[in-house]
């Protein structure tokens, strides 16, 4: 798990020791016992290295890190409202942190078996679903994001056929992420309940659905 101290990370967590079906679980995240900035290769590498060291069949990865807004930066409104610091910071978190967990964490796959790995995306990275624009560095390494898992999947069936890589969007979760946005009617959980319900949709994939985009429900996101 990558990201193992945000709301979902966490949650996931829980749920994923609650199962039985782990005998280990590493849990990364930026501070704790197995440290990781997903910003910075070097240390992505040493917590693969770390994984790796200990010899075990690794059948799940996911990577549940993600930037939308701090003291600095709010998403934006409009085109007017944008800064490339920002959108810096918004592409090195949500896309580029992701994309180097894959180049060091899908080696790690079993050859021939069964694994996923999963980076939990958003609906709003949809440019088909894109409605109300605003939002633009999310939105946009967000689709950065899923074109990343896409590319990663085809070149993992090739090495890696049963192996499974998808993007997963877990739905609107009372995190510190979404908190400023919440409102009335929209369709809120909490990480205890979104984390099982995305385990269920990762249990149920395919080699098949390697590549592609689901929300917590298990349907298909356009991309």
């Amino acid at each position: 798990m990558i990201g193992a101290q945000g709301g979902i990370g966490e949650a996931l967590i829980k749920s994923l020791g609650a199962s039985g079906h782990y005998s280990e679980i590493f849990g990364f995240a930026r501070r704790g016992d197995h440290p990781i900035d997903v910003t910075r290769e070097e240390s992505v590498a040493a917590a693969a290295a770390q994984v790796e060291g200990t010899e075990m069949a690794v059948s799940l990865v996911v990577v549940a890190t993600g930037f939308l807004h701090d003291e600095e930066f709010m998403p934006e409104k409009s085109w007017r409202d944008l800064d490339a610091r920002h959108m810096q910071r918004a592409f090195l978190v949500n896309a580029i942190g992701p994309a180097l967990v894959m180049k060091h964490f899908l080696p790690l796959l079993p050859l021939r078996s069964r694994s996923v790995c999963a980076a939990l995306s958003a609906r709003v990275g949809s440019i088909d679903d894109n409605r109300l624009g605003g939002w633009h560095s999310y939105r946009a390494s967000k689709a950065a994001l899923n074109q990343l898992v896409r590319t990663c999947a085809i070149e993992l069936k090739r090495i890696r056929p049963e192996a499974i890589c998808v993007a997963l969007h877990p739905g609107t979760v009372a995190t510190r992420l979404s908190e400023p946005f919440g409102k009335a009617g929209l369709d809120v959980r909490a990480p205890s309940e979104a984390a099982p319900r995305l385990l269920r949709v990762l249990d149920q994939l395919t080699p098949d659905d390697s590549g592609a985009f689901f929300d917590y429900s298990g349907a298909r996101v356009p991309w």
